[in-house]
């Protein structure tokens, strides 16, 4: 193992068969599916640039080719999903949560990304990430938006992707800005409860609140990668691939301890 992010060989073996089966006929390719997806996760890791990927991984064009093909096709959002399973599995849960965490992480985005805005209250341009968690606080769905939307626009355009993939979801928690109409529209769209977690109005200083520092520690979790640290990415989906890809180290490294 060259590299801290490279994977093991027990990591690997828990997605190898996830990836397509080489073909059989025209020229064999050159790398494994292993060192390239090392490649893709040495940059998620290390927040190098996609050229500036070290000459003894496969080279930037070819790491980059497998990236955006495995983009494309959904793939690497599917293995954290059958990755997260696995977790859960392990712990005694079922695959499928019935309850989850909602809030958003806003962060600077370089001037090469695609559609960013300007977060008044925050002070920050650059994009917004709301996230849905498990109670153990691996993702559920992440979208990458301009910061300048609105907590309770983007919850609800997060949702509206949730419909449909999580029908076992009973109970979703979240701090006061989520409060308002989106409870009514929760329960209308979801069939599920939207309880808000607020903040006693007595309470000075920082305090851990019950359901909502599952998904802060996710955030902070975020910080380990420094792709993460600012939104470096043109396109929004890129965004949201790169912390699935997060996630789905982590997880491999849980699974594997």
């Amino acid at each position: 193992m060259r590299y801290t992010s490279d994977l093991t060989p027990c990591e690997w073996a828990l997605i190898s068969y996830c990836f397509p089966k080489a073909a059989t006929f025209g020229r064999p390719r050159q790398y494994s599916y292993l060192e390239i997806f090392n490649g893709i996760v040495y940059v998620n890791k290390t927040g190098c640039q996609g050229r500036k990927v070290p000459k003894d991984l496969p080279p930037w064009a070819s790491v980059y080719h497998y990236y955006r093909t495995w983009k494309r096709s959904g793939l690497l959002p599917q293995i954290q999903d059958h990755l997260r399973e696995l977790v859960r599995l392990e712990s005694g849960k079922k695959p499928k949560p019935t309850a989850a965490i909602l809030d958003s992480q806003t962060i600077k985005s370089s001037e090469s990304s695609g559609e960013r805005g300007y977060a008044a209250g925050k002070k920050i341009n650059g994009r917004k990430r709301p996230l849905l968690v498990d109670t153990m606080g691996l993702i559920l769905l992440v979208l990458v938006l301009p910061a300048n939307v609105q907590d309770r626009e983007g919850a609800r355009q997060l949702l509206q992707r949730c419909s449909g993939i999580y029908k076992a979801l009973r109970l979703i928690w979240a701090d006061g800005g989520y409060a308002g109409q989106l409870i009514t529209w929760v329960k209308g769209h979801l069939g599920c409860r939207l309880e808000i977690v607020k903040r006693p109005d007595h309470l000075r200083g920082f305090k851990v609140l019950p359901r909502r520092w599952v998904v802060e520690r996710t955030f902070g979790w975020f910080g380990r990668y420094r792709r993460l640290n600012r939104d470096y990415e043109r396109l929004a989906t890129s965004g949201e691939v790169m912390v699935y890809l997060a996630m789905t180290r982590l997880m491999l490294r849980r699974l594997t301890k």
